[in-house]
């Protein structure tokens, strides 16, 4: 039986257009690589390779702890509008780091900026996980993480002509706009179909 087959018709619909705005999202992520960051904080402010190093580990520390602050935050206000209500800041953020005037600055917007930006991770996967029916959860998975790889392949490809034969800053301004249409498209696809735990109960 093909993978397809095991989904029921409504979590067909559901994975279709998710998967969709995950690979948008993805796609504009790939602008955002770490080789692509590098470039962009050498030659913009001449950041050494160990300056920039040190930024990144504390980009990863910022990441970590996002996953924390996400499921307090998801627990308040739900799984869809921690997805939105995070990433849509973080990628202004993302956007102002491109015109800070110095790398102290950058380096400061850029960590606010990984403190938010995914805090969408375990969110978004919990979302996938909570409206399909259980046995389809690993297919479900499987379709979103797929899809996510395909779209993080091609984004370097682009971003780096951007880079290239448009300006320095380009694919960072163009990733923040695909990511913002990103949330808003998600938060009104989704925002009423709630998962499980989120639905009011009845008495």
């Amino acid at each position: 039986m093909s993978a397809a087959a095991r989904l029921s018709p409504e979590s067909r619909g559901i994975l279709a257009r998710i998967s969709a705005l995950f690979a948008l999202d993805a796609f504009a992520g790939g602008f955002l690589s770490s080789a692509m960051l590098t470039v962009f904080f050498h030659d913009r402010f001449g950041a050494s390779a160990a300056t920039i190093g040190l930024l990144f580990a504390g980009a990863r520390v910022a990441n970590g702890l996002s996953h924390l602050g996400a499921a307090w935050l998801a627990r308040r206000i739900g799984l869809v509008n921690t997805m939105v209500f995070t990433h849509i800041p973080s990628s202004l953020l993302l956007v102002t780091v491109t015109y800070a005037p110095t790398f102290g600055v950058a380096a400061a917007l850029f960590l606010l900026r990984e403190g938010l930006v995914e805090m969408d991770v375990p969110t978004r996967q919990s979302y996938v996980m909570a409206v399909v029916r259980p046995e389809e959860r690993l297919v479900a998975s499987g379709i979103t993480h797929l899809v996510r790889l395909a779209g993080w392949a091609l984004g370097p490809v682009v971003g780096g002509i951007l880079m290239q034969d448009v300006a320095l800053g380009t694919p960072f301004v163009a990733a923040a706009a695909m990511k913002i249409a990103y949330d808003v498209i998600l938060w009104a696809a989704f925002r009423r179909h709630r998962p499980p735990e989120e639905r009011p109960q009845i008495a």
